[in-house]
C-alpha cells in the first residue's frame, strides 16, 4: 500500500481521527531506515538516487488541497507525517514543518500536526527542533529488547540498538507519544518473533516506565503485511497489556 502523492486523504486513522496524510519520500517505493516486517507500504525499494520532493513542492501541495477541503467545508483533525517511509529522514524536514504549521494556522487552525517517526533520526538536531514544533510527536519502540526490535523493525542501521533509541527518546523528557506495534508469527528464516511474551513485556514496561510518555499508543498489525504469516494480537491480550500501564497511572490508547 504506497502513496502515490505528497499529500492524501483525508483518511481515518484508528488512532489520529480524519487525518490528512503527508508523505516526504518516493511516490514510487518505500524508502526508510528501519525495513519493518509489518509496514503496509512493504519493504524498502533499492533506489540507487531516490528523488524526493521539495520543500516548494510540499508547500504547493498542501496549500492546494487545504484550499479544495476548506471550499468543500472539511476540516481535518490532523496532518499527518508518515507515507511511503520515515518522513524526518527528508533533509528538508525542519522547513516542510515550518511550512506546514503556517499554512495550518491560515486554513484550519484546530487540527494538530502530528508526526509518526521511528525515532532513528533523533541525533538530527533539526530534526528535534522540527518536531517539537509539532503538536504530536509520536515516536516508535517495538520492543524492549534489542534481538526483538531488529527482528520487527530491521534497521537499516543493522547496530541499532535499543539503548540507542530510548537515549536519543530522552531528549523530550516524556513529552510525547510512544507508539508500539505488538504482533507474533514465523519469518522467512524459520524463526518466530513475538513481542507479548511475558519476558518481552517486562524489558518493554520497564522502557515505558523510564520514559514515561504523557501517551502510549499500542496497536496490531490491520492490513496486508509483507510478512504473510504474522498474525493480529486479540483485543482482549491487547487489554491486558495495556492494563499494568493504565493502573499505574499512564495514559494508554488500545487500536485493535
Amino acid at each position: 500500500m504506497l502513496f502515490s502523492e505528497i499529500v492524501y486523504g483525508p483518511i481515518h486513522s484508528r488512532r489520529l481521527g480524519v487525518s490528512l496524510g503527508m508523505n516526504l519520500m518516493p511516490v514510487d517505493g518505500k524508502l526508510c531506515s528501519f525495513n519493518c516486517i509489518y509496514c503496509e507500504c512493504g519493504f524498502n525499494h533499492p533506489y540507487p538516487h531516490p528523488v524526493l520532493p521539495t520543500r516548494a513542492e510540499v508547500s504547493r501541495a498542501l496549500s492546494a488541497k487545504l484550499q479544495q477541503l476548506k471550499a468543500e467545508n472539511v476540516t481535518p483533525d490532523v496532518i499527518t507525517f508518515s507515507g511511503n517511509g520515515e518522513p524526518t529522514m527528508h533533509p528538508d524536514f525542519e522547513g516542510i514543518i515550518d511550512d506546514t504549521c503556517a499554512l495550518r494556522d491560515a486554513y484550519c487552525p484546530n487540527a494538530k500536526v502530528s508526526v509518526l517517526s521511528n525515532s532513528t533520526q533523533l541525533g538530527r538536531e533539526d530534526v528535534v527542533r522540527a518536531l517539537r514544533r509539532c503538536d504530536n510527536r509520536i515516536l516508535k519502540l517495538d520492543s524492549g529488547i534489542t534481538a526483538t526490535m531488529r527482528a520487527i523493525d530491521a534497521p537499516v542501521n543493522a547496530a541499532l540498538t535499543v539503548d540507542d533509541v530510548i537515549g536519543k527518546l530522552h531528549v523530550f523528557d516524556g513529552d510525547f507519544t510512544l507508539q508500539t506495534c505488538f504482533l507474533r508469527g514465523g519469518l522467512p528464516d524459520g524463526s518466530v518473533v513475538d513481542n507479548t511474551t511475558e519476558e518481552e513485556l517486562s524489558a518493554w514496561y520497564k522502557a515505558v516506565r523510564e520514559l514515561r510518555p504523557k501517551q502510549v499508543m499500542i496497536y496490531v498489525i490491520d492490513r496486508a503485511t509483507p510478512v504473510k504469516t504474522l498474525e493480529k494480537i486479540s483485543r482482549e491480550r491487547m487489554d491486558q497489556i495495556a492494563q499494568p500501564l493504565i493502573d499505574e497511572g499512564f495514559l494508554v490508547q488500545v487500536s485493535a
